[in-house]
């Protein structure tokens, strides 16, 4: 029996189905994806999983496994698996960043994490009014909306809770992922606009309304 397929049979007690990998180069850090039928899995893993142990790999599948079979299970190498993930920014590689964003982390860093966090790679994404910002943990990567640009303030509300998603990793149970912990959500109630939420949403609304003009003229 190959590894994958010890992956299924150790979570699920059941015999064995055929498993099949694919490391690609579509996608980034260590995301990866699976598409199954009854008698198949597909697994689709980035290419930066070719060189990692098979143990913490064995874990991805069963992450994976866990979610598309609603299951609710916890093993040795899902916890491996997990551990790899918070880490992987520690060993992630620095890609380019825009200077005005650095200089919002400067300030940031040196108002809420005595400068000791650091930097990671700071990046502009869409003119989006539903994603304003993401932090991804196998790239140690910030990417901001573009709209946020308008408003100093704003921009660095948002990264400043992306920041707090490199601070305090994530947390598993049950098979599920916790990104916004009680510890997160109290670190988050510190920045000095109290406000911040509500301003936020005005400040998305006003920038929805405006599109919507634009359209409509």
């Amino acid at each position: 029996m190959s590894w994958p397929e010890d992956a299924y049979t150790e979570l699920t007690g059941k015999p064995p189905i055929r498993i099949e990998i694919d490391y690609s180069g579509r996608f980034k850090g260590y995301n990866a994806n699976v598409r199954y039928t009854r008698y198949k899995m597909e697994f689709r893993l980035a290419r930066n999983w070719e060189g990692v142990d098979e143990d913490i790999q064995k874990g991805l599948l069963q992450h994976l496994m866990c979610r598309v079979l609603k299951l609710k299970e916890d093993t040795l190498n899902i916890r491996l698996y997990e551990e790899f993930l918070r880490q992987s920014s520690n060993y992630a590689p620095k890609g380019e960043s825009d200077p005005y964003l650095e200089e919002r982390f400067a300030v940031l860093n040196d108002e809420y994490f005595a400068g000791m966090m650091d930097q990671p790679t700071l990046t502009w994404g869409r003119a989006s009014t539903t994603k304003l910002g993401s932090y991804e943990y196998a790239t140690d990567t910030v990417k901001l909306s573009t709209i946020l640009a308008d408003d100093e303030d704003m921009l660095d509300y948002v990264l400043y809770h992306e920041l707090l998603h490199k601070k305090h990793k994530f947390s598993c149970s049950n098979g599920r992922t916790h990104h916004h912990t009680p510890a997160f959500r109290a670190d988050e109630k510190k920045f000095w606009l109290k406000d911040a939420e509500e301003k936020l949403r005005t400040f998305v609304r006003k920038k929805k309304q405006k599109k919507k003009s634009w359209w409509n003229w």
